[in-house]
């Protein structure tokens, strides 16, 4: 039955008894059924596989499908979600992979929850019922690497699936390679109302007797719906090159295939694809992927695992012992075993990613540009299947750069993209990235807009408020953000005043009775800074002013030595109610109400230590404009780790914006804010990461990163 299927693959590698999963509430859920209407959603081999199982056994009414609501196939009728209802259907039996079934419960789920219709995958997954949110995988069965090892050595020949077990792509679903072909065409001229159904259910259609190469099933389509415009040949030709530049290896079962060949195994690839068996080499070429005897793909012979690949495979081997590797419960694990081979079931990333809950994710995952990022976010996470080395089964990362990738980058990447969005409703003449939050945002800023007239802007609170001193009410106000030290160290920190033992005992207790010392001593910073600035060469306009998470006494001081009005663009403002009637023009990536009490609020130092320069902090400017630095109080390894997390910061940055088009860029800032979230639950082991401090020079102040983490 379907929900041994799953056994099965896992039995194969010794990993579980008979009554080691459950699997078999499907089978419960069925039985609780079997006197009710019932609908199965999906018109694949899946769902003729399903209807063959049960037989008459359940009141199947009809089949379900997203891009067809009418006609019949296998036998029932295919019908539409009004005529399930219609038809007082209890059940909707999803025959689908896991994340296309989220994206079904997604459709239909509010009709299923209105009209009480249980709605179920074929592994037994109650659609409507969002998965509790994990970090480890140890309700889960699986299994080490060693132990596949073990099992394939006994085995004269080994095969690998393709797609999913050896490679990945950076997308959420394989569906949304058709949403990428689609926008190009449309950039192209190509308009084709609903390309991506049409896509789909034009392979199905083909796949339901054949496996059809790709331009076969451009051709159906063309013929079917009457497309005008572009060669099928074309398009399959597009198809091909987006989908090879979201392919990526998974390099723990690469390792494994090719260990395997070096001990003397011969490795074969068959894969269900309608790429031909050269595209199909070129992808492992691309992928690192050159240890294996040879490749059989189902176009090339015209039938699937499913429909006698796996007979193909053992004719032209004629070897005596198989053992086939993949991540398909149905095509990989049921369909070997028919043809006894002994089957290995891996999981693919999405398998991983939903036995987490989908790490939260999925809530808040609305269109293409959430779907890439979430994709990239698998496929450097899950890119292993060997979850399970460990007892405790934690999901974890052990790289700087990964952190960086995994949970900074996102958040980051839109708002480099709101920035130029700003920069140009705006049309700012000078754009200023302030030290040191600034040094990264700057360069991700210029590469995607082409251009380096931004600025890295030599500067810091001390360095602002130093130039800035005017009057009595400046004192005050820099007296209010409480230091932490006596006023001594004080004064030689924030003004570069020395003040020696016998001075404090005069009676001079707070800054007010330093006055003018502090405005002599401006004066001169004041002359020194406008020096640095003049040297800029800035344009006579409107100059957007870059800050990270501030309230705006950089930007106030700073304007008061510039005449180019300025206008603040920040990540997050701080204490907007003190600032009102200090006359800053500033807007902001977060909204107050948006980021108080949210993962914004609570980790953006943690942001910010990432973010910063490898230079130290500025603290003023000499006669002829140069900078004078504060002393270096970073190690060489602490400042190796955040250029490790910045670099994987720049790879997300470059990835993304290959990978998503210009005109399926969305900001989405809540999904960025769950990512963020993540370096909380998942399992940090970079000893360099966690030995970082957030250190605030101005308020005299040191963190330990794990007190924040």
């Amino acid at each position: 039955m379907v929900f041994r299927r799953l056994q099965k693959g896992l039995k194969a590698v010794g990993i579980m008894e008979e009554s080691g999963i459950a699997v078999s509430d499907l089978q419960r859920i069925l039985t609780e059924y079997k006197c009710c209407n019932i609908a199965i959603y999906g018109l694949g081999m899946e769902t003729e596989r399903i209807l063959g199982e049960i037989g008459e056994a359940f009141q199947v009414v009809g089949l379900l499908d997203s891009y067809q609501s009418s006609g019949s196939l296998y036998g029932k009728p295919v019908i539409s979600m009004e005529d399930a209802v219609e038809a007082s259907v209890r059940l909707i039996l999803v025959a689908a992979r896991p994340g296309s079934c989220r994206a079904i419960a997604r459709r239909i789920g509010g009709v299923c929850r209105e009209r009480q219709i249980a709605l179920f995958d074929i592994r037994g997954n109650d659609l409507q019922d969002m998965r509790h949110v994990v970090y480890d995988l140890k309700a889960v069965p699986g299994y080490k690497r060693s132990q596949v090892m073990q099992k394939a050595m006994t085995c004269d020949v080994i095969s690998f699936d393709l797609f999913d077990t050896l490679i990945m792509r950076r997308v959420l679903f394989s569906s949304d390679v058709f949403a990428l072909v689609d926008d190009r065409l449309r950039q192209l001229g190509v308009i084709i109302k609903d390309f991506p159904a049409k896509r789909m259910a034009s392979e199905k259609e083909l796949s339901r007797e054949r496996a059809p190469v790709l331009s076969e099933i451009y051709s159906h389509m063309k013929h079917k719906y009457g497309l005008p415009g572009v060669a099928p040949e074309q398009m399959a030709v597009l198809e091909w090159e987006i989908d090879c530049g979201l392919m990526v290896p998974r390099r723990e079962v690469c390792r494994l295939l090719s260990d395997l060949e070096r001990q003397g195994k011969k490795i074969y690839i068959v894969s269900d694809s309608y790429y031909t068996k050269k595209q199909i080499v070129h992808i492992l070429d691309k992928c690192g992927i050159v240890r294996y005897t040879d490749v059989l793909v189902s176009c090339e012979y015209g039938k699937g695992k499913m429909q006698g690949l796996f007979r193909e495979f053992q004719e032209t081997t004629g070897a005596g012992s198989y053992f086939h590797i993949g991540d398909d419960a149905a095509a990989d694990v049921e369909s070997a075993e028919k043809n006894g081979i002994s089957p290995c079931l891996l999981y693919s990333g999405i398998d991983l990613l939903e036995q987490t809950g989908y790490m939260g994710l999925w809530e808040y995952t609305e269109c293409l540009s959430d779907r890439i990022k979430i994709g990239m976010f698998v496929a450097n996470i899950f890119n292993s299947p060997f979850q399970f080395e460990t007892e405790e089964c934690r999901i974890g990362v052990s790289a700087a750069s990964d952190i960086g990738y995994l949970f900074c980058a996102p958040v980051i990447c839109d708002f480099v993209l709101w920035f130029r969005e700003q920069a140009e409703k705006y049309r700012l003449e000078n754009i200023l990235f302030c030290a040191r939050d600034g040094y990264l945002v700057k360069q991700l800023y210029d590469a995607l807009c082409n251009q380096t007239a931004s600025v890295y802007f030599l500067t810091s609170r001390m360095a602002a408020i130093r130039a800035g001193m005017e009057n009595e009410e400046d004192i005050k106000y820099v007296e209010g953000m409480k230091f932490s030290g006596s006023l001594s160290r004080q004064l030689e920190e924030r003004f570069g005043i020395p003040v020696n033992a016998e001075e404090q005992e005069n009676g001079r207790t707070g800054l007010q009775d330093y006055r003018q010392e502090i405005w002599s001593r401006a004066a001169v910073s004041r002359k020194n800074y406008a020096a640095y600035i003049e040297g800029l060469g800035l344009k006579r306009g409107t100059t957007g002013f870059f800050d990270f998470v501030a309230k705006g006494t950089t930007q106030m001081y700073i304007g008061r030595l510039m005449e180019q009005p300025l206008k603040g663009m920040y990540f997050w403002r701080l204490e907007q109610e003190q600032m009102k009637g200090k006359g800053l023009d500033i807007i902001t990536f977060f909204d107050k109400e948006e980021a108080d009490d949210s993962t914004i609020f609570r980790d953006y130092y943690i942001l910010e230590t990432i973010l910063t320069a490898p230079m130290p902090s500025v603290k003023e400017f000499d006669a002829d404009g140069s900078p004078v630095y504060a002393e270096e109080t970073r190690k060489g390894r602490d400042i190796q780790c955040f250029q490790e997390a910045q670099e994987g910061i720049r790879e997300y940055f470059g990835q993304y914006l290959k990978l998503c088009p210009i005109s399926a860029r969305k900001i989405n800032q809540k999904l960025d804010e769950i990512l963020l979230s993540l370096i909380h639950g998942i399992e940090i082991t970079d000893l360099d990461f966690l030995n970082l401090k957030v250190e605030d020079p101005f308020f005299n102040r040191m963190t330990d990163l794990t007190d924040i983490l």
